[in-house]
């Protein structure tokens, strides 16, 4: 009887504080994240798919990527709990429209 391993994507956030000139504080957040999602795949898929510019759709992508796992995690924690059925409602959507938009590629093809 063979386990299956679970293969995480690893990966380092960081967010550095830029401004202009003297106004720059030069702060930063770093943090890993382990997903079993692969997150340059969702961002690309976006990117194609959502109908946003691509800047936005990484934001989109990572984003939920970021938050997603975290409420799974905590979905029986007030600050969620209101919001957790918008939010599978918004994300089987997503997916819906990506696949659709991948399904829509093969056929003209």
């Amino acid at each position: 009887m063979s386990t299956k391993v679970r293969k995480d994507n690893c990966y380092r956030i960081t967010i550095e504080e830029i401004g202009l000139g003297d106004q720059a504080k030069g702060r930063t957040v770093e943090f890993e994240l382990q997903d079993r999602e692969d997150l340059f795949k969702i961002v690309d898929s976006l990117k194609q798919a959502s109908g946003l510019e691509p800047s936005q759709a990484t934001k989109v992508g990572v984003a939920l990527r970021l938050l997603g796992p975290v409420m799974m995690g905590e979905r029986k924690h007030p600050l969620f709990e209101d919001f957790m059925p918008h939010f599978k409602t918004f994300m089987q959507h997503l997916k819906n429209t990506v696949k659709g938009h991948k399904a829509a590629d093969s056929r003209g093809s």
